[in-house]
This record gives structure tokens, sequence and C-alpha cells, in this order.
């Protein structure tokens, strides 16, 4: 979802400003995905890198100050569960708060997986999974396959993604799920963020559709 803070420059605004408007065009967006019956989204908030940017605590006190407004509004006839990927041992400990309050009060939702990628970072996903592997077998022969790879990855259980979306001009997958994205279909657009459409959604649905998918064959 890049482009929150070259909006709010180019509107003359604050960066706080920026990134709420970012957080409120993901509950725009959420009714698309639920009417075209797509069962997952996964969102990039925050990557492992950018973590270290001075002024990540901008996005740290909007997640504060919207946590039970977003929830209200996101999680809405009980449509949307949430689940937070990535590396929480750095977090504010507010921030883990708010975590386990949204995975926990939306855990019954089942209309639409909403995967929210918070302090994330493909790389260290991979370091995690065959670190877990190493520590739960001990002394025993194990065989890595792609199975078990996927079984001990952060989001286990559910399909690669078909398709994915990256706004703000940058064509490039920047850390973000290298194991997941081998065969999925990657759509660019210059388009910041906060200024995506619906029209602009639903016109890479569309794009998507008409690919003849060969995984390789």
């Amino acid at each position: 979802m890049d482009g929150n803070a070259r909006w709010a420059k180019k509107k003359g605004i604050s960066k706080q400003q920026g990134y709420q408007k970012g957080l409120n065009k993901i509950k725009d967006l959420i009714d698309i995905f639920i009417e075209n019956k797509i069962k997952y989204l996964t969102i990039f908030a925050l990557s492992s890198e950018n973590i270290k940017r001075i002024g990540v605590h901008i996005i740290f006190d909007i997640m504060i100050k919207n946590v039970d407004i977003f929830l209200e509004d996101i999680a809405k006839n009980n449509k949307v569960r949430i689940k937070i990927i990535g590396k929480k041992n750095n977090l504010p400990k507010k921030i883990n708060n708010i975590i386990e309050k949204i995975e926990k009060i939306t855990k019954k939702n089942n209309s639409l997986n909403l995967n929210v990628a918070l302090n994330y970072g493909s790389k260290n996903e991979l370091i995690d999974c065959f670190n877990n592997l190493i520590n739960k077998n001990k002394n025993k022969g194990i065989k890595i396959d792609e199975k078990i790879i996927r079984e001990n990855l952060y989001l286990t259980n559910i399909p690669d993604p078909d398709l994915l979306i990256r706004t703000g001009g940058y064509q490039r997958l920047s850390n973000f799920l290298l194991f997941q994205l081998s065969y999925t279909e990657l759509f660019f657009t210059n388009t910041l963020w906060p200024e995506i459409t619906k029209k602009e959604i639903l016109n890479f649905f569309e794009q998507y559709k008409i690919i003849e998918r060969k995984y390789g064959l």
C-alpha cells in the first residue's frame, strides 16, 4: 500500500493525515473483496526494514487511536477475521496489546480473512521457519520439503496469492511473501494508495480473469 506519505506531501498536509487516509482506504475497499467472494486478502502495512524509519511512530499512534473505530467498521456483521503477521518481539507493548485484541475479537468471523503484514519481512519469515523446524526436530532425521516449509510459515493452510497489486509506482516485491508469490500474477500502478478507487481494483480483477495461468507448465 505505497504512497501515503507522498500523497500527503502532494496535498500539502501532514504525514499523519496521509497515513490516516491510508487506513480509511482499507475500510473503504473491504466490501469490494467481500462482494467478489475473495476469501483471503493480505495487506503490507509495515515492513521490517521500514520499522527503522524515524517517523514509524506515526503509524503506531494511528493504530492506537483508531483501533476501536477500525474494529467496529471492518468487523461489522461478523464478516472480517484479522490476523497480524510479522515480528512482534520488537514492537511497542501497546501495539502488541492491540494485535491481541484485534485477533481475539475477530477470530470467529469468516467472510474474509484479512492478513495484515506488520513489521514483516519475507526473509525473516523464512529464517523463523527453519529455526522452528530445527527446534522441533532436534536429534531427529527430517526431510525438508515444500509441505513442511508451508506448515511453519506465518500463514499456514491458506492458498498462495493469485493476484498482487502494488500501488505507488514501484515495480518490486520488497521482501513481501517471496516464497508464496512464485506464480502470483503481479499488477503495478502509479496510483498512490490513498487515491486508488473501486474502479481500478475491479479493472485489475478483470485483467486477471483473462490470464491463462500455466504455473510453469
